[in-house]
């Protein structure tokens, strides 16, 4: 009678502790099932991803219309030799020289402030510097055709006319080749405008393809770390444990 009670109380305990330990690990089970749902919750739905596309197609649409409109940095050089190629006395060439410092100490102070369209803007300084530049050459030039003019003026007096001759086509020349060069500089700040936008959409294109590479792998690590995780969470079944009184 003995024995057979202490048998039935030793049954009693191992049930026990075998209910205890399987409940322990339904318990476990349930909290990580619980956890990975509310992880599952979190993650953005279709909707919401699609959405998070369509605006960052719209800032994309908003930065390529904000760098068309930074074209404004590019005319400063275009104006600058068109001054300079209007010019026809010093006066006038010294007014468009002081017109493209007057630009380029605008650009410089939009540099510190537009540090988005830095490159940009220094190649138009770098523009309107060739422009000083060159107005200081177009005056010793004006100079030049001053002394030919002069001295054509002077043949013709003392009837040295076949001297004359050639005075005036020299000054012709030396107008026309200067005319020539000066539509160069005009057609070399547009060309080079033209690729500074290039460059630009090129800049901006290559950044919103680098943010889309980096969202999109992110989102695969967050999915596989999401799959390992469902793996793991999965209660293992509890064995049956019989004790046989």
């Amino acid at each position: 009678m003995g024995i057979s009670g202490v048998s039935s109380a030793v049954g009693y305990q191992s049930q026990a502790a075998v209910s205890r330990g399987s409940s322990g690990q339904e318990t476990e089970g349930e909290r990580l099932a619980a956890a990975l749902r509310e992880e599952r919750e979190s993650q953005p739905t279709l909707t919401e991803m699609m959405k998070e596309a369509k605006e960052r197609s719209e800032e994309r649409e908003r930065m390529l219309k904000l760098t068309k409109s930074n074209a404004r940095y590019g005319d400063a050089p275009i104006q600058a030799y068109a001054r300079l190629a209007r010019a026809r006395s010093l006066g006038e060439v010294d007014a468009a020289s002081g017109y493209a410092r007057r630009q380029m100490a605008r650009l410089r102070a939009a540099k510190s402030s537009d540090s988005e369209n830095a490159d940009r803007i220094q190649a138009a300084i770098n523009q309107l510097q060739k422009a000083v530049n060159r107005a200081g050459r177009k005056k010793r030039e004006i100079s030049q055709e001053k002394t030919v003019a002069k001295r054509q003026v002077k043949l013709e007096k003392e009837k040295r006319l076949r001297e004359a001759k050639r005075q005036r086509q020299e000054l012709r020349r030396r107008q026309a080749q200067r005319m020539i060069r000066e539509s160069g500089y005009i057609r070399e700040a547009e060309v080079d405008n033209r690729l500074q936008n290039h460059l630009s959409a090129a800049k901006l294109e290559l950044r919103s393809q680098m943010q889309e590479i980096s969202s999109s792998t992110q989102a695969a690590l967050d999915t596989a770390i999401q799959g390992y995780a469902a793996a793991g969470a999965e209660a293992a079944p509890v064995p049956e444990i019989s004790v046989e009184a």
